[in-house]
């Protein structure tokens, strides 16, 4: 079993409050976030991004084993995730985490790869977490 942490601060409440967040690795050390890094457009990150981001990581390097299981030894995955946000009831959550992965992968067929792709999608353990629609979309070879 492995865990990780990380932790967040907030001085002030509501948009006013200031916040920073920092990971057990020190990847991020006290990175801003408040209201304008979550629902603007100012410097910092915010939840949603981190999401994202661990979304993407997670189900990128499970196919990338799905692939090495099946033979497969070369190529390149680029996955972008992108999480929504929306309105519900008082408050809001996390509706869908979308995979847009490119891949170059020689030597297997597009059905085939699809087949090992849902299945990384599936058993992703951020995808296991998220209590959201996880759309999925690739291109092969391109």
């Amino acid at each position: 079993m492995t865990t990780r942490t990380a932790s967040a601060r907030y001085e002030g409440f509501g948009k006013d409050g200031r916040g920073s967040v920092s990971t057990q690795s020190g990847v991020l050390s006290d990175q801003k976030y408040d209201f304008g890094t979550r629902f603007g457009e100012e410097p910092g990150t915010n939840p949603e991004e981190l999401i994202a981001a661990a979304h993407a990581a997670c189900f990128t390097m499970a196919l990338s084993f799905a692939l090495a299981k099946e033979g497969l030894s070369d190529g390149t995955l680029e996955t972008v995730a992108k999480v929504k946000l929306e309105k519900d009831g008082d408050g809001f959550k996390v509706s869908r985490s979308d995979l847009q992965l490119t891949a170059r992968v020689d030597g297997i067929d597009p059905e085939r790869f699809r087949e090992i792709a849902e299945g990384a999608k599936a058993g992703c353990p951020i995808s296991k977490l998220l209590n959201a629609e996880i759309g999925f979309d690739f291109s092969l070879n391109g």
